[in-house]
């Protein structure tokens, strides 16, 4: 029955189709005015088959791909093809409407193709139907094999991991349709590895072992193969792994040795480094760690162990003192573990080790101990004591060395203190507590040897000497005051109110008493029994005439023992003043300015250093010209060389110089005048060289004229030395007819000139004189 109802309803199905397809081959049948128009469902004229082509086709070109056509029935009807990728991959025959391929297609590069169909007219290129877009599908085949998204991957994991952890999840691609059953799959298989890793599902890979010791091997190497469900694979399919193991705390830390000994001085500083302690742990330092413990002796008080987990091995710090005259030798176990291992990863190894530390003291000579590390004496203020206090120093080192005292002068600038060869501590001056209440000294020990000379072992201590009050000091007035009062103030107008106060240290139940040195003043003071009293007017009226100003001298005492007095000088000054009471005109009371001891001394100081000075340089002044008014005197006597390094012209010289001027001399020449210094010539320009003479014979008058002249040069300059001069020339004359009469050269002349008139010249020419005179046994003065 069923079979029936669906052949009749397939039957009625082309009869309706071939019922539309004659209507529509009726061109002739138009609607006519008294026709309505029929509304019907216009019929698409493109008729072709579904477009489909394989990839990687291997027959010869151009390949098939199918047909369109129209039902358009028309002689001029071609076909056309439009889109990028047509005439060139794509073409179709204009009288047929087949449709080729001219290229092999790759669907992994291009999966389909968007076309445009186009019927024309032959003659006039005019579409005859509407244009129509189709798409030709490329089917795939199962040409590529699957290929990983790198060749070379990095993967960790924690050593001694259980099995089954996770590593790695491995891609590969299979470019091919997934669609497509089997085309994309991807299979992946352990070619390197399999013994401890496992792949499981698509591409994650597992440890299969437990026991991966990182200790042992630190980094593992794989290869993984990728291949499609078909069995296709090829040489990019294959890809490497390196698992590197991952460091956890798993070994316990071995002592390197059974037995460490050392050797330090007795002076190493508390926390400095005395010796290491190596341990052998394979973890890497971030897991190490190693905790160190004293387990046997009574020195864990004395030491302890710091880690040092970089360079494995523990560090053994002094925690006191060491004292080589105590303990010279230190024997205790140590112990190494660590707590934080994971014990699971443990099979019966020992999670303790042991070592035997020994650590020998040796002596070094140390600087002396003070028995306390500072002192405080008391010392009563206006007081010398021949002892204050002692301090004690010893030689810790088994010589026992004496020791010297002294005091840093840097902590007693004012020198107030001294202290003996045994420690004890004196004052040499007395001392005011209101000046300084304390001074902090500074004590050096120094170790001496047998001859009392210091080794270089110092050490210091400090001292604190408090100075304590004794009731030295007067009350005076708590501050200043200037008082006032009306010049017709009435009897009993108070004044002002005083207090006092005390530059010693003041006890709570002090207690101040007033009174007045006089009572021959128009004022009363009135003691109120609370440290302070009040000055009120006596009579009345006071005349300002008379004085405008009253010093009131008041007596303070205090309760102290014993009980000091001192007077205050109260100055009250008379004003006039208005009916209201209101001061109108005062008299100005000059400032009383106190000077304090110090300030004196030190403008006594001041002026002395000044007149001292003064009397220096008066004295000075005084000896300076009495040198001058005796520079003759035989202890001001000063010889000057002075060189002249100006010569003759020589034998050859003709109209210089002319010895003939100095004989002229003797033979009564008269001396050449001197020229104006503001004019005067050289000279030797002076000296005119007379004609040259036969040999033998001299030209006297030249060196007499020179030597004249200089006599007159030093005689008249008034800035030169006040003493005799040495003057030497070291003229020859012209044509060196006369030897050199320098006196550097000799001490006598063989010249049968006579020189002895030099002694007429004065002392300033006494040495030439001696030099040049005719007694050689006078003596040569200098």
């Amino acid at each position: 029955m069923q079979a029936l109802v669906m052949l009749l309803a397939a039957g009625g199905t082309y009869l309706g189709l071939l019922a539309a397809a004659a209507a529509a081959s009726n061109p002739g049948r138009q609607d006519t005015p008294s026709t309505p128009p029929l509304h019907r469902r216009q019929k698409r004229d493109w008729i072709w088959n579904q477009m489909h082509i394989d990839e990687e086709k291997n027959g010869s070109l151009p390949h098939y791909v199918g047909k369109i056509k129209s039902s358009v029935n028309h002689r001029n009807t071609k076909y056309q093809l439009k889109g990028d990728s047509a005439g060139k991959v794509f073409r179709v025959d204009e009288n047929t409407g087949d449709v080729y391929a001219f290229e092999r297609l790759d669907r992994e590069k291009i999966p389909e193709y968007q076309l445009m169909a186009l019927v024309v007219d032959k003659n006039t290129e005019k579409n005859l139907e509407s244009p129509s877009n189709f798409t030709i599908k490329v089917h795939d085949i199962n040409d590529n094999w699957p290929v990983f998204t790198q060749l070379v991957f990095n993967a960790s994991v924690p050593e001694m991991s259980g099995i089954g952890t996770s590593v790695i999840q491995l891609t590969a691609v299979d470019a091919d349709d997934p669609t497509v059953a089997d085309h994309a799959s991807v299979i992946y298989r352990l070619k390197e590895g399999e013994e401890h890793f496992r792949i499981r599902g698509p591409g994650l890979i597992e440890t299969a072992n437990k026991n991966l010791d990182r200790e042992t091997v630190p980094m593992y190497k794989i290869v993984v193969e990728t291949q499609d469900a078909q069995g296709l694979r090829g040489d990019s399919g294959t890809a490497t792994v390196f698992i590197t193991l991952q460091d956890v705390n798993d070994n316990f830390p071995i002592f390197t040795q059974a037995r460490y000994t050392f050797s330090v001085p007795e002076d190493i500083r508390v926390g400095s480094p005395l010796g290491s302690l190596f341990v052998k742990d394979p973890d890497e330092p971030q897991n190490r760690k190693t905790k160190y413990s004293i387990v046997q002796g009574e020195y864990r008080d004395t030491f302890t162990i710091e880690p040092d987990p970089t360079r494995n091995e523990g560090i053994i710090k002094p925690m006191k003192p060491l004292d080589y005259e105590r303990i010279q030798q230190y024997s205790f176990t140590i112990e190494a573990t660590d707590p934080t291992i994971d014990l699971r990863y443990l099979s019966g190894t020992s999670t303790k080790n042991t070592a035997r530390v020994i650590i020998n003291v040796t002596d070094v000579d140390e600087p002396p101990n003070f028995k306390q590390p500072f002192y405080h004496f008391q010392l009563k203020e206006n007081e010398k004591k021949s002892w204050i206090g002692s301090v004690l120093a010893v030689d810790p080192d088994a010589a026992q060395r004496s020791i010297g005292y002294s005091i840093r002068r840097t902590s007693d600038k004012g020198q107030f203190f001294g202290i003996n060869k045994r420690g004890n501590i004196y004052n040499v001056k007395e001392l005011d507590r209101e000046v300084y209440p304390w001074y902090n000294l500074t004590v050096e020990a120094k170790e001496l040897d047998s001859s009392g000379t210091p080794t270089g072992k110092e050490s210091i201590v400090q001292v604190h000497i408090e100075i304590m009050d004794e009731n030295d000091n007067a009350p005076e007035f708590a501050k200043p005051y200037e008082p006032k009062v009306c010049e017709n103030a009435p009897q009993g107008k108070l004044v002002v109110q005083i207090s006092a106060i005390d530059k010693d240290i003041t006890p709570r139940d002090v207690k101040f008493k007033f009174s007045l040195s006089t009572e021959d003043s128009n004022f009363t003071l009135t003691d109120n029994h609370d440290n302070t009293a009040n000055i009120t007017v006596k009579h009345g009226y006071f005349d300002r005439e008379r004085a405008k100003v009253h010093h009131l001298p008041i007596l303070i005492s205090d309760n102290g023992r014993p009980s000091l007095t001192g007077t205050s000088m109260l100055q009250v000054t008379v004003c006039k003043c208005n009916e209201r009471g209101e001061f109108i005109l005062c008299e100005e009371v000059a400032a009383q300015a106190g000077v304090s001891i110090q300030a004196l001394v030190a403008i006594f100081l001041s002026i002395l250093t000044l007149v001292v000075f003064t009397l220096l340089y008066v004295l000075w002044r005084r000896l300076r010209n009495q040198a001058r008014s005796h520079g003759k005197s035989v202890p001001e006597i000063h010889e000057q060389l002075v060189t002249y390094d100006e010569e003759g012209g020589g034998e050859m010289d003709n109209t210089s110089y002319d010895v003939s001027v100095l004989n002229s001399v003797r033979h009564g020449g008269a001396k050449p005048p001197r020229p104006a210094l503001d004019a005067r010539p050289s000279l030797y320009a002076q000296v005119q060289k007379p004609p040259r003479h036969a040999p033998g014979a001299h030209a006297p008058g030249e060196m007499a004229a020179m030597i004249e002249v200089k006599k007159d040069e030093a005689d008249h300059d008034g800035g030169g030395p006040p003493y005799d001069t040495l003057h030497i020339y070291g003229y020859e004359g012209a044509e060196s007819i006369a030897e050199s009469l320098s006196s550097l050269g000799t001490d006598s002349s063989d010249s049968d000139i006579d020189y002895d008139f030099l002694n007429d010249w004065g002392p300033r020419f006494k040495m030439l004189a001696e030099l040049y005179g005719s007694d050689p046994r006078e003596e040569l003065l200098y």
